[in-house]
This record gives structure tokens, sequence and C-alpha cells, in this order.
């Protein structure tokens, strides 16, 4: 089975209709974070980030005139 263009933006456009572009843009999001996932699980990689970049780690603080830059 070989889906062209036409197909893909059928596909794409019913989705959008039914989810809206807000909620189908964190499908995506999701679905990507998940295959990434995936993947490293796959090769071995068990490296962890933290869940939010602007959260200090490691002993490291941030000054209030940091944090609003």
């Amino acid at each position: 089975m070989h889906l062209g263009v036409p197909e893909l933006l059928l596909i794409f456009g019913i989705a959008l209709l039914l989810f809206g572009p807000k909620k189908l843009g964190q499908l995506g999001k999701g679905l990507g974070e998940g295959i990434k996932n995936f993947k490293d699980g796959l090769s071995g990689s068990h490296e962890s980030k933290p869940a939010d970049p602007a959260t200090p780690t490691s002993g490291e603080t941030k000054t209030p005139v940091e944090e609003k830059k």
C-alpha cells in the first residue's frame, strides 16, 4: 500500500477537523517524544534530562533577575 501526497493531505485534514489545531499539535509532540523514547530504549541510551530546562539542577541556583530574562 502506497500513500501519496493527496492521501496524506486528506488524512491530515480529517485529523485537523476531529481534533483541532491546538490538540493536533499536542498529539504530534507526544507522538514524536514517544518515538524518540522508543528509539532511545532500543539503543540502550538511558540519559535523563530535566523536564523543565528552567529548573535548577545539581546545585545550580537562579536569582530572580536571571529568571526574568
